[in-house]
């Protein structure tokens, strides 16, 4: 699955590497299910869904 930024934001967990909207997330590789998971709801320290799932066309 694919995932674009939707908000602003500093990764804690990768470096402090801001993101910005319209970003691909991650920036390379891979991304843990939990990690997808925090980022993508309320359960992060912004309490605000930070990246969202972008549909693969090919």
């Amino acid at each position: 699955m694919k995932y674009k930024v939707i908000e602003d934001f500093k990764d804690l967990q990768d470096n402090n590497h801001i993101y910005r909207v319209g970003d691909k997330y991650p920036r390379s590789g891979r991304a843990k299910n939990e990690r997808i998971k925090e980022l993508s709801g309320y359960e992060n320290k912004r309490k605000v869904p930070l990246i969202e799932e972008v549909e693969d066309n090919g």
